[in-house]
């Protein structure tokens, strides 16, 4: 997980007939939405966004509806062009590509999956798997091949040759999941693909999909307004308001350390037991004795409450070389655990 695989740099979409216009105003006058739509009838979907995706990493994009979180993904395969800004893909500049170099970007590199897969009814669950590879031109042998792999990697061996409305809406979304994998993309783009689940399958889904992703290291833009989910599935999260990247981070540092009331409101909730880590709330040892109840720099929250059901002593932090380096104190864990 060392280079980015998708960058996005100072991206904006402004709909409408004077979107030039109104993209003028924006910069020298520093326009908000409302304003945008009320002076020049346009719609700000997408304000000045820069993010980068690393080689395997999930980075969960999540906002409110309207937030702009769906028009951003869509511009990341360039299903929407963008009004100014650049657009990167696995070393290559998507924003200037030519009909031909983004079909062949489409087909080959990206991956995408939606909240509704709208699968062909009167096409096998095989057919539909298959189908971006027969739009490459590979023959109905290695396609079905392809096709049996994916479904077996969604727990949906031996369902080839039957049809969605054979299956139920869980099933139908893992159909989904299995065309982006056949293809062997290097990047998946999904679009709130768990939302309309039930919890306990959306869950079940979501474990499976991130096994799927640590075996086979895709890298993943992965869109929902759910918090929780993004907390789940992230290694990094962009929060999204009116069409602008509010904060950029890891989960831990997003309900730890909200950027302002809009992130903390979203966080406010969030139970920090199994994100904050010793090595955020540790104290340095300043000469003080190590204890006998000792943690790792990772433990979580959780872990280290747990030290503190036998006595309230400090429990101290080791580094993974071995020597202490701090201690937390009841007290410390307990605001942690607050928030």
């Amino acid at each position: 997980m060392s280079e980015a695989q998708i960058e996005c740099r100072d991206l904006w979409k402004i709909y409408g007939r004077r979107a030039d216009e109104a993209m003028k105003a924006v910069l020298s006058e520093g326009l908000s939405k409302e304003e945008v739509r009320d002076r020049y009838d346009c719609v700000l979907g997408v304000r000045d966004a820069s993010f980068s995706v690393k080689k395997g990493e999930i980075f969960c994009i999540m906002g409110l509806s309207g937030s702009g979180k769906s028009t951003l993904v869509r511009h990341v395969n360039r299903l929407i062009e963008p009004t100014s800004g650049e657009i990167h893909v696995a070393g290559q500049r998507v924003d200037t590509m030519n009909e031909n170099q983004l079909r062949q970007l489409r087909a080959e590199t990206i991956g995408m999956v939606f909240q509704h897969m709208a699968l062909w009814p009167h096409r096998t669950l095989g057919d539909n798997v298959g189908f971006g590879l027969e739009v490459r031109g590979v023959d109905l042998e290695q396609r079905r091949k392809a096709s049996e792999i994916a479904l077996e990697a969604m727990d949906l061996g031996g369902w080839i040759d039957h049809y969605p409305d054979q299956l139920s809406g869980g099933m139908q979304q893992r159909v989904g999941l299995a065309r982006a994998l056949a293809a062997d993309p290097e990047i998946l783009l999904m679009d709130e693909p768990f939302s309309a689940l039930d919890p306990l399958i959306r869950r079940q889904l979501q474990d499976q999909f991130l096994d799927l992703s640590a075996h086979m290291d895709k890298t993943t833009l992965f869109i929902t307004h759910d918090l929780d989910e993004a907390i789940r599935m992230g290694d990094h999260i962009a929060i999204m308001n009116d069409g602008e990247i509010v904060q950029i981070g890891t989960p831990e540092e997003i309900v730890t350390n909200p950027k302002d009331d809009y992130v903390a409101e979203f966080v406010k909730g969030i139970s920090r037991v199994g994100l904050v880590r010793a090595e955020t709330i540790m104290d340095k040892l300043d000469g003080r004795e190590p204890t006998g109840k000792q943690v790792g720099l990772n433990a979580e929250l959780g872990e280290i409450i747990e030290h503190f059901m036998e006595d309230q002593s400090p429990v101290t932090v080791i580094s993974p070389d071995g020597p202490a380096v701090g201690q937390i104190t009841i007290k410390s864990a307990l605001t942690a655990l607050r928030g």
